[in-house]
């Protein structure tokens, strides 16, 4: 580690304090240097950078974004070792860019609440570096998907067996030759399942089957990496290739009759050409409009079923009696460890609880769902900048793109802040109303599914952005890069 990035104690004040160093924390410490900002302190409460990818460890946990698209755009990566990165690669290379970049969080320290002062945010921390500092700014860069999502099922706490969240994985615990439950069929258990079949007797509990295309995966070869390596404009096409290729599917999950009912006849396709037996087949086939639900990516995940290495319990789990497991359906399953692929909660984000602004609390100005202006401010939370939270999610293409204009976004407005930054009530109102009309005849709130997109007390669109990156971008830019002056009142109350 250079002199440069050796971690500061926990100083005083700083000018930006950012909370979380996996893609979002990292792209905003870079993106408010660049800006001249370098009175910029990190906090992470975990024990290294890489957020999200530090987090999942999961057998088979890889990214369902093309790699040369899913890094920061100023840090191409020639390495990646096939056209989907596994997770270790891309927690490496969020270690390398912190490194080169002198980006050094103080590891171990969780942010225990901030609120404002009036004049700005005072941080407590705890952990490692327990203390309070103030800042003039405050970013949350703290993740969408951070805390495990566990199911309310009876007698779940007295499984007498392992049992975890694959957000939690327990290298400790050895599965080889057990009977074990997977509980879950999303975008977790569409990678865990065929790698976790090949030790152990899985069964596997659906309570909705997804829509799954072809993944069209390969390592890359020897040739091809040196290439990258030696060619940057070779790189810089790619990545604008696979960005092409991303925004076209906006279509087709966003609810274009053509593209959807294309797409859904290539996952019909996918699923006749991998699932012989018709009865499995129709289990594993969605009664929801293509796009409802998060689309998946697998060549492996049917062939795992097909193969009888998988038992499908085409039912949730309901209740748990000892080591036997009850569907919905009436089976039971004893089995020696459940699995939890249970996915994150993602429409009551945990920091809001944390956060205290004017009036309130982030969680009590949320309770019918995330609101903001350009999903990155929020009204009665001054000097706050939030990256990957409200309606920032995409369900087409990379979400670092979106995080990437958001950090623009910050370092323009805090380097050209004269005070308080506030956002108008009423510019938050508005721009929550124009999501909601965008939303509104979507897949994600008409197509007849369950999502983790909509929030469960509003039934508002709350996490995807409905529309397309380069929508996305105009809206937080104009001509010449200036920030936005509308939403922002300096000073007044």
């Amino acid at each position: 580690m250079s002199e440069h990035s050796k971690p500061r104690q926990l100083p005083d004040r700083a000018d930006v304090v950012i909370v979380g160093a996996g893609f979002a924390g990292l792209a905003a410490a870079m993106a408010l240097r660049d800006a001249g900002i370098d009175d910029v302190l990190v906090l992470e409460r975990g024990a290294s950078v890489g957020g999200t990818w530090r987090d999942n460890s999961y057998p088979g946990v890889a990214c369902d974004i093309p790699s040369h698209l899913y890094g920061f755009a100023n840090h191409p990566n020639p390495r990646w070792s096939g056209i989907f990165a596994r997770g270790e690669e891309i927690r490496a290379y969020l270690e390398h860019v912190a490194e080169i970049e002198h980006v050094a969080p103080l590891l171990d320290t969780p942010m225990l609440d901030a609120s404002w002062s009036g004049d700005d945010w005072r941080i407590r921390t705890g952990g490692a570096h327990a203390g309070e500092v103030r800042a003039s700014a405050l970013v949350l860069a703290c993740g969408r998907l951070t805390e495990p999502k566990i199911p309310e099922v009876p007698g779940l706490e007295s499984f007498p067996g392992p049992i975890f969240h694959t957000a939690r994985w327990s290298h400790d615990t050895d599965l080889r030759g057990a009977r074990v439950a997977v509980i879950g069929t999303g975008a977790t258990a569409v990678q865990l399942v065929p790698e976790l079949s090949e030790v152990a007797d899985i069964t596997l509990f659906q309570r909705t089957p997804a829509w799954i295309v072809p993944r069209g995966d390969r390592p890359y070869s020897p040739a091809e990496r040196a290439a990258f390596a030696t060619d940057p404009a070779l790189l810089s096409r790619l990545r604008a290739e696979l960005y092409a290729e991303g925004e076209a599917r906006f279509a087709s999950r966003s609810g274009d009759r053509d593209a959807a009912a294309a797409a859904r006849a290539v996952a019909l396709q996918h699923l006749r050409r991998q699932v012989p037996d018709p009865t499995l087949r129709r289990a594993l086939t969605p009664d929801y409009a293509f796009g409802c639900k998060r689309v998946l990516l697998s060549d492996t995940f049917y062939p795992a079923l097909a193969s009888g290495r998988v038992q499908l319990e085409a039912s949730a789990l309901a209740a748990v009696e000892g080591t036997a497991l009850i569907a919905a359906g009436g089976a039971r399953h004893d089995v020696d460890a459940v699995v939890l692929a249970t996915g994150f909660e993602s429409t009551r984000q945990p920091y809001a609880e944390l956060v205290h602004g004017e009036r309130q609390s982030l969680a009590a100005h949320w309770t019918q769902g995330m609101t903001s202006f350009g999903s990155t401010v929020v009204a009665g939370f001054p000097n706050l900048f939030v990256l990957d939270g409200p309606n920032a999610s995409l369900g087409h293409n990379s979400s670092v793109l979106m995080i990437e204009a958001q950090a623009a976004y910050t370092a323009r407005t805090l380097a050209r802040r004269a005070g308080v930054l506030r956002v108008d009530p009423e510019v938050e109102a508005a721009y929550t109303a124009e999501i909601d009309t965008a939303a509104a005849s979507t897949p994600w709130i008409t197509g007849g599914c369950h999502n983790w997109y909509v929030d469960e007390r509003s039934g508002r669109l709350t996490l995807l952005w409905p529309g397309t990156v380069d929508a996305f971008r105009a809206r937080l830019d104009t001509d010449g890069g200036e920030f936005l002056p509308v939403p922002i009142e300096r000073g007044a109350r």
